[in-house]
């Protein structure tokens, strides 16, 4: 069914809670309805949108949005080999629910990115990542209406040129809705705790209780005494309790999730940054990162943003959160974007001037 809005007010439909509007709004609850749509005439620009998680409104959108509220999670039998489950999961679904059902049923694969704002359609858009796993991890192919040739089209993983933050998809906004997604995940034992404070927590949760070992889905930590075997709904289950611990609840302070990307840089760099780092805080002082293959490295921005004393930093409305710096909220719901886009230029400036390193936004600006 095709749900056709005029004048739209979009406040409610971003996290950030922009009190913002669309000139036209459409949504759709099946791929037929797509066939429907007299594309030619739709009001341009178009903004092809979720759950608005990942958004910062800098005004008005004076074009159509369009948003898909297909649902739908299903195993695709055909597909399944051996320990490999493939499961395709319409667009509108909340990407946090695929993440519930499918490690209620002891598939391994998504539960590192549970509690991730969003749904399911816009997952492998933003590559959308946590704790060591991002889409690109488990996307076996994406299925999409191309509205260019009015056709279904299919993109393989490969296809999609995943990357940090980055897809395919865009690169070729307005052009692609995305219908259904494909995840490959798997039944045999397959944790992935390279985070090492998700690693950390996860055996602190499993030594709280007296259970006995299962050998054939062990724990990580080679401890002595009883231990609760990890399942996929342990490690949701952490995953959710880190998350709530230091970022905003959308539906009480508005935020669009983490802000900047986690700046990606040479060795040379990572040289300065320890320096500046060891000259104020003493030798001693460290400065977290994680090794890429390609011989660079990943800082923290948070870690940045926080050595520059920004935590808690405001600007009108908008605020840098206390619990964790890469996030920007809309502190008392009165934040403007020009709020926040202030605070992001000083935030920006002061790092670089500092360190020599210039922040990235990971929201996507309309």
């Amino acid at each position: 069914m095709l749900r056709r809005t005029i004048d739209k007010n979009l406040s409610s439909l971003n996290t950030f809670g922009m009190k913002v509007r669309a000139a036209r709004y459409i949504e759709f609850s099946e791929p037929g309805d797509l066939y429907a749509i007299d594309w030619d005439s739709l009001k341009q620009p178009l903004l092809i949108m979720g759950e608005g998680s990942n958004l910062l409104f800098t005004g008005d959108f004076d074009g159509t949005v369009i948003r898909s509220r297909m649902k739908g999670i299903k195993v695709d039998e055909e597909l399944c080999q051996g320990d490999d489950v493939l499961v395709r999961a319409a667009s509108g679904e909340l990407m946090d629910e695929f993440c519930r059902r499918t490690a209620a049923k002891q598939w391994w694969g998504a539960e590192n990115l549970s509690g991730i704002p969003g749904t399911v359609g816009a997952a492998p858009v933003q590559n959308v990542g946590a704790y060591g796993v991002e889409a690109a991890d488990i996307v076996e192919s994406v299925e999409c209406f191309d509205i260019r040739t009015r056709s279904l089209v299919t993109f393989s993983s490969a296809d999609c040129a995943f990357g940090y933050r980055d897809s395919f998809f865009k690169h070729n906004k307005g052009r692609y809705i995305v219908l259904y997604v494909l995840f490959r995940l798997h039944s045999d034992f397959r944790p992935q705790l390279s985070y090492a404070h998700l690693q950390e927590e996860v055996e602190r949760i499993a030594e709280l209780t007296s259970a006995p070992s299962d050998p054939y889905n062990p724990i990580l930590c080679a401890k002595t005494g009883p231990q609760m075997p990890v399942t996929p709904t342990l490690v949701r289950d952490t995953v959710k309790v880190m998350r709530e611990g230091k970022l905003p609840n959308p539906a009480k302070v508005g935020s669009a999730g983490s802000f900047f990307k986690n700046p990606v840089v040479s060795r040379e760099v990572l040289s300065q940054v320890e320096a500046v780092v060891k000259n104020e805080r003493g030798e001693g002082a460290e400065v977290p990162f994680y090794a890429l293959d390609d011989g660079r490295v990943k800082i923290p921005a948070a870690f940045l943003i926080e050595a520059c004393a920004l935590k808690g930093a405001s600007f009108g409305g908008a605020g840098v959160w206390e619990r964790q710096p890469l996030v920007l909220v809309n502190r008392n719901g009165k934040a403007t974007p020009e709020d926040v886009l202030a605070l992001e230029k000083h935030i920006v400036d002061t790092v670089g001037s500092k360190f020599g390193i210039e922040l990235s936004a990971e929201v996507e600006y309309i």
